[in-house]
């Protein structure tokens, strides 16, 4: 009796606590809820896409260093002797003989896939649907994950083939997000909602960086793509459940925050879908210094996120576990300064103080210089690896500083066609996915050298310089003639709120 007394009391007290959350749930603002779950799968497609590049470490047969004149070994007194001689996992042979040409096309292959699918991704979004677009891209990028081990055992063209299909899936990502945003988002939360979705990416590069070397040391190479791969697909389960198109469609929002979010985008109308203006999308001249600092943000960040565990492996003769931690702490700064840095540049709208041109231009400028100097600094410090380490996070952590520059431009230029706009630049700007690695492969192919690897960072740099100039100089964060077809079709305040009410009340639970 005393033990059904006790079991019961137990069950009332989950039941009470499961009330509770429940009901927290529901008055939580739907629109965070969006950028919670806008976060997560970040983190996961951007885990799926770098898992790879510290896989490989382990996934590829170690170099000869037996050379008594130590010729052509890069910081070689930074080799320590365990690191012939230790049995771990991580000093073992991998099973790949792959060359650094090889090595660049399989890390760029994905891109091969993401940029088709960034146009289209754009114009679906916004016609068909961002939602279920957003979430059945990381659906692809999921199941394809899982298939990698056994591609890259029948060989490398298969396994092109597959980290291009991965990027076919996630190429739709960015658009749809940026579609969503556009619809969820009041003016000024533009920049904290657009940066705590965006820092998922730098967050699974954390992860991903972070765990990738501890389960390759530990379970072996093929359990990264498995774990993450896995944790893809659970996510898009809550996804599809707990997120709505629009903040009309969400079966538990409250009118208040409808009319919270239509207020703060200077709108009473109905979303509506119309004809995307391509004509004048594609003649605009501050679209096109869009599109090139899309690819400058892209060189640079590619370079380092799938290049970095290279080179902390062929330079600076870090093992596998360490390698991770290592390329991981530089997007941990990243994600700090991104997600405190969109606080002060919404505050800075808010406050009436500055044009939104000013905001985006200074927060650019951070973003692109800063690194830009840092990127030089690694070029000529040589072989000290704590001092690379600092700089290397610096200059992440700077970079973030771009999300509240050019990167929610699409959404201040037009919040109705962002997801197309996104897809624009980012099809062109991630040609550097593969240009990049490409060009690195290219430079190190005679021969991991710091010389080489100076190139590689000078270069870096001044595509950064360049293309931030660019972005000053020929690009504006206004609301453009072409960025909004809703005054076509505005209603009254008192008839917008009679269509919510009734959206809500007729639709099922």
């Amino acid at each position: 009796m005393v033990t059904y007394k006790m079991r019961w009391r137990k069950y009332k007290s989950y039941l009470l606590l499961t009330r509770r959350s429940v009901s927290s749930l529901k008055t939580c603002p739907k629109r965070w809820l969006l950028v919670l779950l806008g976060f997560l799968g970040f983190v996961n497609v951007y885990a799926m896409r770098v898992n790879l590049s510290v896989a490989m470490v382990a996934m590829v047969r170690k170099q000869d260093r037996t050379d008594d004149t130590h010729a052509g070994i890069a910081c070689y007194e930074l080799l320590k002797p365990q690191d012939n001689s230790s049995s771990s996992f991580s000093s073992l042979d991998g099973d790949f003989d792959w060359d650094a040409s090889t090595q660049s096309l399989i890390l760029g292959s994905f891109f091969y896939g993401y940029v088709i699918t960034q146009i289209p991704g754009g114009v679906f979004a916004e016609k068909y649907g961002a939602k279920w677009l957003y979430g059945i891209g990381v659906f692809i990028t999921s199941v394809f994950t899982l298939l990698t081990p056994y591609a890259a055992v029948l060989g490398v063209w298969p396994l092109v083939i597959v980290r291009a299909i991965e990027g076919l899936g996630e190429g739709v990502t960015f658009p749809a997000m940026n579609a969503l945003i556009g619809r969820w988002a009041p003016k000024n939360e533009r920049s904290r909602m657009s940066a705590i979705i965006y820092t998922g990416c730098t967050v699974g590069n954390v992860m991903s960086f972070a765990l990738s070397g501890i389960i390759s040391d530990t379970l072996g190479w093929p359990f990264v793509f498995y774990i993450f791969g896995i944790l893809g697909i659970i996510w898009t389960f809550f996804w599809l459940f707990l997120v709505s198109e629009t903040p009309e469609l969400h079966p538990c929002i409250t009118i208040e925050e409808i009319d919270h979010i239509r207020r703060g985008q200077e709108s009473s109308g109905v979303w509506k879908t119309p004809d995307v203006p391509w004509k004048a999308i594609l003649s605009s001249r501050y679209v096109w210094a869009l599109v090139i600092t899309s690819f400058g943000q892209g060189w640079g960040y590619y370079t380092l996120l799938t290049e970095l565990p290279t080179y902390l492996a062929q330079i600076l003769h870090f093992d596998i576990k360490k390698n991770g931690v290592l390329s991981a702490f530089p997007y941990l700064m990243q994600a700090c300064l991104a997600i405190s840095s969109s606080f002060i540049a919404d505050n800075l709208r808010t406050s009436g103080r500055f044009r939104i041109n000013t905001i985006r231009k200074l927060f650019n400028s951070i973003g692109f210089f800063s690194p830009a100097l840092c990127i030089v600094l690694v070029a000529f410090v040589g072989c000290h690896p704590t001092v690379i380490i600092v700089i290397l996070a610096v200059s992440a952590g700077l970079n973030g500083f771009h999300n509240s520059g050019y990167s929610v431009t699409h959404v201040d230029m037009s919040p109705e066609f962002a997801g197309t706009l996104m897809g624009i630049t980012n099809c062109i700007g991630n040609l550097s996915g593969f240009l990049a690695p490409a060009y690195v492969g290219f430079i190190t192919q005679s021969g991991q050298t710091l010389n080489n690897w100076k190139i590689v960072f000078l270069t870096t740099s001044a595509v950064y310089v360049l293309t931030g100039l660019v972005y000053n100089f020929f690009c504006t964060a206004e609301l453009q003639p072409w960025g909004t077809a809703r005054s076509t079709g505005m209603r009254s305040i008192e008839e917008q709120d009679d269509n919510i009410r009734t959206v809500i009340i007729n639709k099922p639970r």
